[in-house]
């Protein structure tokens, strides 16, 4: 239980928001500044592309372990801590004169945002006041999506004008403002009561959390198998150029602020079944609309503009009821771990996604992605309704049997 609780919206949401974006441009925006560390380590594209698989493949194992591990530690303590590693990791890489020595410091950052991603959403979720949970996490998941829509381009034109380890000093230098506003804005949370390994796991392995956990890899799945191939697809459909697809990503990261935000505000009024089924109905459309608009092609782009401010928006409002979700099946004490878990849900979808994507596109060519993507999204769909009636019943059962307990005991 927290300390004490501030009202929502105050500086403490605001810190874990900047600490999220932080985080999320540190990982994407190495693509940016790729070319520029490939020539400047002597390493090809493809080997410095690794520094990405890399980092999100250790944020996806390691964040459960962490969470386990530091389950006892009181929470902005972690936060802090954490920043503070992730701050040197980043500031160092000027001293990194070789490829293998940035990698060592990029799985050094990975560590450090492994353990304290997943902590700024438990600590949202219990700082947040009584029906602002989805609207508070969706302000702290605004943070991830502002990265894409302003700290990538900011990282790769600093790059640009000053070389691409400038733009990891500069990570370094935003993590330490970060940590200061942490250490001043967050109230305390006290952790979990002591509990051993195996009860704090427990919880985790019902069906119905494991349910949703694949209903998110799902969704992740279908939507990053679309958007890691949008670029050729966009220029098969539409004639999209590499400059004009950069205002389209600005365009769609704003989009993609205002869904998660609205999403947040359905969680609180309808409940996080409803919103996911809206989410993934207005995800789906779009996806039908894509394949539609690739069978007429070219298309007028007054016809995909609109389809990709729906796609974003609809994809960037599944965080929400996932993890609000998520932390109700799994109970307070064991809400840091399952956020972490969610956490690696995300990641491992997001590999799937590209890779599964490749291998759909070499087979059945670009036409057959937004098909796929949708058919992903109705999966994870029936995962997630899955999810609810499993815990309806698990509720049921527990209450039969509290029953008959208290009926023996008469």
């Amino acid at each position: 239980m927290p300390l004490f609780r501030r009202s929502s919206g105050g500086l403490w949401l605001t810190a874990l928001a900047l600490t999220a974006f932080t985080l999320q441009t540190d990982d994407f925006v190495i693509v940016g500044v790729l070319p520029s560390i490939a020539d400047g380590l002597s390493t090809g594209e493809a080997a410095a592309g690794q520094l990405v698989t890399v980092f999100s493949v250790i944020c996806a194992v390691v964040a459960p372990v962490a969470a386990v591990l530091t389950a006892s530690w009181p929470r902005r303590r972690l936060l802090t801590g954490g920043m503070l590693v992730f701050c040197a990791a980043n500031l160092a890489v000027p001293l990194a004169t070789s490829f293998a020595a940035l990698m060592g410091l990029r799985v050094l950052a990975a560590f450090a945002a492994a353990a304290v991603l997943p902590t700024v959403f438990a600590v949202t979720a219990a700082l947040s006041p009584s029906g602002r949970q989805g609207r508070d996490l969706a302000t702290v998941m605004a943070g991830l999506t502002g990265a894409v829509v302003a700290g990538v381009p900011l990282g790769t034109w600093i790059g640009a004008a000053f070389g691409w380890r400038a733009t990891f000093v500069t990570g370094g230098l935003l993590g330490l403002a970060a940590m200061a506003f942490l250490r001043v804005a967050v109230p305390d949370v006290a952790p979990p009561p002591a509990a051993g390994l195996g009860e704090r796991l427990r919880p985790l392995g019902r069906p119905a959390v494991m349910c949703v956990l694949l209903a998110a890899v799902a969704t992740v799945l279908g939507n990053l198998m679309m958007q890691t191939y949008l670029a050729p697809f966009l220029d098969e459909v539409a004639g999209v150029t590499p400059s004009g697809l950069g205002g389209l990503l600005i365009l769609t990261g704003v989009a993609g602020i205002v869904g998660g935000r609205f999403s947040g505000t359905l969680v609180d009024r309808l409940g996080p079944a409803r919103t996911f089924a809206l989410a993934v109905t207005v995800f789906t459309s779009v996806m039908a609309g894509l394949a539609v608009s690739w069978s007429l092609r070219p298309t007028d782009l007054a016809f995909v503009v609109p389809l990709l401010l729906l796609w974003s928006a609809a994809a960037w409002s599944v965080p929400p009821p996932v993890q609000t979700r998520i932390l109700a099946l799994a109970g307070p004490e064991t809400g840091p771990q399952a956020l972490a878990l969610s956490s690696s849900a995300v990641y491992v979808g997001a590999s799937l996604g590209a890779g599964l994507g490749g291998w759909l596109l070499g087979a059945a060519g670009l036409g057959s992605l937004p098909v796929a993507a949708a058919g992903c999204a109705l999966l994870a769909l029936a995962m997630f309704g899955l999810a609810e009636r499993t815990a309806a019943t698990t509720a049921s059962v527990d209450v039969r049997k509290g029953l008959e307990e208290r009926e023996t005991n008469v």
